[in-house]
């Protein structure tokens, strides 16, 4: 098979003919970040707003993985073409993605229908938060109607990228109990469904109660959407289609009731508002060296200049 060209533009127009080699090969300039990133992100955008994103956290261990492989599955079942993003922090060594538990996804690998890509952060300013809706925004772009995006975890970065998605679905394990209150304030805000996976084990009942408690205390508004509480077996497949029922019904609702649109607008502004707010850090990074800013910094340290009046100085040029 031929290499694809590796012309951001080329690429563009073989990824769209369906070459899935130059998809892949995007996806990695918009990781690396830069100008080429720019390229592929202003051909996607006008091209993309048709595709629907899910996005899939929790706890590390909640088995996550295996639950969207079997997503994967019901969703070829029923004809559905489908993107998977799978969500991972920099190798310190490498990088690149670190693949875990994720080789079991690739049970889907050889299907022309399923497309699956481990991301990293990588040399992207503004890291996974920024570079994952671009990359959104190239599967949408390219046709991908429906877009996985699992995180691997519940820190701040994991949360805040599932919690960009359209339909966030929080997984959790029977027995979760005090971790439910540890990590409530950040999943209970993001969360539109929740799974109890590995629904085989002992204490489901007790975490579906302790979770219809929290939303009970959450005071959520009488017409406002209450998250689904559904039990799934992700080595089995049981509950899928039920999970996938619940999405179904948040999409539904967030469409007529105006959320979706709600939704995307104030994620659309909270893009643009990082975006300029790494580019002004870059531009400050470049500010705080060379000879003047060294001039100045020993005019701070030696106390003939005040810390404001010396970051003046430094800012004029800018602020002219």
């Amino acid at each position: 098979m031929a290499r694809p060209p590796a012309d951001p533009e080329a690429l563009f127009q073989a990824a769209r003919n369906g070459d899935r080699a130059a998809t892949a090969r995007l996806l990695s300039l918009i990781e690396r970040g830069g100008d080429p990133a720019r390229v592929v992100g202003r051909l996607a955008y006008p091209m993309s707003g048709d595709g629907y994103t899910v996005g899939l956290t929790g706890a590390p261990g909640a088995g996550k993985s295996t639950l969207t492989s079997a997503t994967i599955g019901h969703l070829r079942s029923l004809g559905l073409e489908v993107a998977v993003l799978a969500i991972d922090p920099s190798s310190p060594f490498t990088g690149g993605a670190i693949l875990g538990d994720r080789v079991r996804m690739q049970d889907h690998a050889t299907d022309p229908g399923v497309f699956i890509r481990s991301m990293a952060t990588r040399g992207h300013l503004g890291g996974l938060s920024l570079a994952t809706p671009e990359a959104v925004r190239l599967l949408d772009a390219l046709g991908r109607r429906w877009i996985l995006v699992e995180t691997v975890g519940v820190g701040q970065v994991e949360v805040e990228v599932a919690g960009k998605a359209d339909t966030t679905v929080v997984v959790v394990n029977p027995g979760w109990g005090d971790s439910v209150q540890a990590n409530k304030a950040g999943l209970m805000e993001i969360a539109d469904v929740f799974v109890i996976n590995k629904a085989d084990r002992k204490g489901v009942e007790e975490t579906r109660r302790d979770l219809e408690q929290m939303l009970d205390l959450s005071d959520l508004p009488h017409d406002a959407w209450r998250p689904p509480i559904v039990a799934t077996v992700g080595n089995t497949g049981q509950g899928v289609p039920e999970l996938w029922d619940a999405v179904g019904a948040h999409r539904q609702f967030a469409e007529q009731s105006g959320l979706l649109v709600e939704r995307r607008n104030f994620r659309a502004a909270e893009e643009l508002r990082e975006i300029v707010a790494n580019r002004l850090r870059e531009r400050a990074r470049e500010l705080c060296t060379g000879e003047r800013w060294d001039e100045v910094t020993n005019d701070v340290v030696g106390h003939r200049v005040d810390p404001w009046s010396a970051a003046d100085e430094m800012l004029a040029p800018v602020e002219a």
